[in-house]
């Protein structure tokens, strides 16, 4: 089963930065029996949730010619006492970028509060891709309609 910790991409600015959202409910099924008494959102999942949408700023910034393969991940802060039943709004930016890897951070918000962030995330880039396949997997996993010119 894959897991995607983000509902949809929001704002995306090529080069730059990513915004997402997720409505993390009750149901979720990482949720399923971990929990007896009270359920509450892991820390884990916002740094993947922000690992995701950053991955993919990498992947649409270099207009889908290579796969970031995450590497380091330093300067974690999260929470985890938040129980299901809010939306985070999730945000992404490229630090810098070579043709070799991309260094970047990110946050999680609920509710106007950062409840998460990231200092670093580095990305080691992968170059044997499918360009058009890694289109197809950003329209259906981002809900973003991709124009031409806009790539």
């Amino acid at each position: 089963m894959r897991f995607l910790y983000y509902d949809r991409v929001t704002k995306l600015e090529k080069g730059k930065s990513i915004e997402g959202v997720k409505a993390f409910s009750l149901s979720e099924e990482f949720l399923k029996g971990h929990f007896n008494r009270k359920a509450l959102v892991p820390g884990v999942i916002f740094i993947e949730a922000m690992a995701q949408l950053l991955g993919w700023l990498v992947i649409y910034s270099y207009d889908f010619k290579l796969t970031p393969i995450m590497s380091l991940v330093e300067g974690v802060k999260t929470t985890s006492d938040l129980r299901p039943g809010f939306e985070a709004k999730i945000r992404g930016e490229i630090i810098s970028t070579s043709k070799r890897d991309t260094l970047g951070r990110a946050e999680v918000f609920v509710g106007g509060d950062k409840v998460a962030s990231v200092e670093r995330i580095i990305y080691s880039h992968f170059h044997k891709v499918d360009p058009e396949e890694l289109r197809v997997r950003f329209r259906y996993y981002s809900g973003l309609e991709l124009k031409e010119g806009n790539e």
